[in-house]
């Protein structure tokens, strides 16, 4: 069984991204600017956005964080999403969701400009996803699949099974998978609460993301000898032996079903530090001007 570090693989990416915008810098061009608009005090938000934040200072960006109270109108936060889609200085937002219940999120992504649209959550840039044209790639998936890569992980003809299918991951990362792509050219296959006789399922995949948001879902026999296990679950519970209080699980029973695995994702460490090296990578290419 091979652990798959994320946290090594983003390191490098980062060095790679940071060296690229030395050089745009070296030319005279100015830095990449990433922009975040964070409502509300939920934590793991605030954390995620610290994250990010970090990140921009470690690839050599600009960056700018915008804050609101969970009070604030919707008016007030599509007018912001406005002013930073007119702003020449920013090359990419973000706003961090969830949001607040009075507020459509909908509405709100569908108010971002695409070419800024970093997340890759715009109908546009999930569109062009769908068909296999340049566009701001939704930046979980786009993590799971720089993993495959990097780890030199055969998807060709290989079964792939997606546990969700949130607009978020388990959508975008099935269409991915099966663009005649690689990483790519998978069969693949999408189960979800509805789904029927799902470990008969499961116990096919080749490859098994697990995106559902259940801690310790995926049990041993619901995965096959060899699988490749990919676990994108980051549910926070109680734990009394940790400063913070708190222990981030995965959708993966990791101790039962690592033992069968011939790959399997961490959690923490796994997928996590991906998803934001992937914005990172968004920024860069809209800095670029390679998505329009």
């Amino acid at each position: 069984m091979t652990l798959i570090d994320g946290k090594s693989v983003a390191k490098a990416v980062k060095q790679e991204i940071a060296a690229q915008v030395e050089a745009m810098v070296a030319a005279g061009k100015r830095r990449p600017h990433l922009a975040g608009v964070l409502v509300g005090h939920d934590g793991g938000s605030e954390s995620y956005m610290a994250n990010k934040v970090k990140s921009c200072a470690e690839c050599g960006f600009k960056s700018s964080l915008l804050r609101f109270e969970d009070t604030v109108s919707e008016e007030e936060l599509l007018a912001t999403v406005n002013k930073l889609n007119n702003d020449p200085d920013v090359d990419g937002f973000i706003v961090q969701l969830p949001l607040p219940k009075h507020i459509d999120e909908q509405k709100v992504i569908e108010a971002i400009d695409y070419r800024k649209d970093v997340d890759g959550f715009h109908p546009i840039n999930v569109g062009r996803m769908m068909i296999g044209l340049p566009c701001f790639r939704s930046a979980t998936p786009q993590g799971i699949l720089m993993l495959l890569e990097h780890y030199q992980i055969e998807t060709r003809g290989k079964h792939c099974v997606v546990l969700g299918r949130s607009n978020i991951v388990g959508k975008p990362v099935a269409s991915m998978l099966v663009q005649k792509a690689n990483p790519g050219n998978c069969t693949v296959t999408i189960c979800h609460s509805a789904t029927k006789n799902m470990a008969e399922i499961t116990r096919q995949a080749d490859i098994l993301i697990a995106a559902i948001g259940s801690p310790e879902f995926v049990k041993a026999d619901m995965v096959k000898d060899g699988a490749v296990v990919i676990d994108v679950g980051t549910t926070r519970l109680p734990a009394s032996d940790t400063k913070s209080g708190w222990r981030l699980h995965g959708d993966v029973d990791f101790e039962q079903v690592a033992p069968k695995c011939s790959y399997i994702t961490p959690v923490p460490g796994g997928v996590g530090p991906m998803t934001i090296v992937s914005l990172m990578q968004n920024t860069l290419l809209a800095a670029q001007g390679k998505i329009y």
